[in-house]
């Protein structure tokens, strides 16, 4: 796998800041999502061309975080299918675990009226990161404005790993994420690891960040793409998976006999 380090990068020096800073100065706003793919190999000149004044999370004297996701759907996978058909009341329930730290929590995300995301989160044991049961009843109440029924059988579908470096640009308030070393696993053994890609991801109010726009100048543009449906179709190509078939074709590309 190929090293990311924050030397590499640059990310060492840009000035550090705080998790509960980041969050009072960049949380409280109207949010863009924008999600980008780009090569490894080109991360350390985009970091390189960012604002000076760009700061970087840091926690404990880390600035790079080990994530695991544990995604949960019904057998006909109706959360993978609601996403893939772009219906209006699509669902994503999962775990995120921070495994440098050993928090978890349950999240479940939907869509809310005005088409944004609205994320409900419930802090989580560890040991229960793959199952639904301690926490269903939150799940459907989280669920109950979509009219989803409460009896669906959920069970763990697909599992994430990544790390994390997390930005934040003073100028317009906003933020960004860096994952790399980007892998998936599927309830049937299938696994894909991608260490040569890259995913950015920026978040910000009306106005588009310096690292939206230096993407922007290297040619880059947003593209469509989530951990769990676009990973979950690349391991298995009977899924309809048009929506990212052009993400998939460019991006999804193991390396060697990565993908099994």
């Amino acid at each position: 796998m190929i090293p990311f380090t924050i030397s590499a990068v640059g990310l060492n020096d840009l000035s550090p800041i705080g998790l509960t800073e980041l969050i009072e100065r960049a949380a409280l706003q109207t949010r863009f999502d924008r999600k980008y793919l780009l090569p490894l190999a080109e991360v350390p000149e985009l970091i390189a061309g960012l604002d000076p004044r760009t700061q970087v999370l840091e926690i404990d004297g880390r600035r790079a975080f080990r994530y695991e996701s544990v995604y949960f759907d019904t057998p006909d996978l109706i959360s993978f299918r609601l996403t893939a058909h772009r219906r209006r009341r699509r669902f994503k329930i999962r775990t995120r675990t921070y495994l440098d730290s050993g928090l978890c929590w349950l999240e479940v995300k939907t869509r809310g009226v005005r088409g944004g995301t609205v994320k409900d989160r419930l802090p989580y044991h560890l040991d229960h990161s793959s199952s639904l049961a301690p926490g269903r009843a939150f799940v459907d109440s989280a669920l109950a404005a979509l009219r989803t029924a409460a009896d669906l059988p959920f069970t763990p579908t697909l599992t994430t790993t990544y790390l994390r470096n997390t930005l934040y640009f003073p100028a317009t308030a906003s933020r960004a994420t860096i994952d790399v070393e980007l892998s998936w696993q599927d309830n049937r053994g299938g696994r894909l690891e991608l260490p040569r890609l890259a995913i950015i991801e920026t978040k910000t109010g009306s106005t588009a960040s310096h690292l939206d726009r230096l993407l922007w100048r290297y040619g880059h543009r947003p593209v469509s793409i989530s951990k769990y449906a676009t990973g979950l179709a690349a391991l298995d190509p009977d899924l309809p998976a048009a929506r990212w078939r052009r993400t998939l074709r460019r991006h999804f590309v193991p390396d060697g006999d990565a993908m099994t």
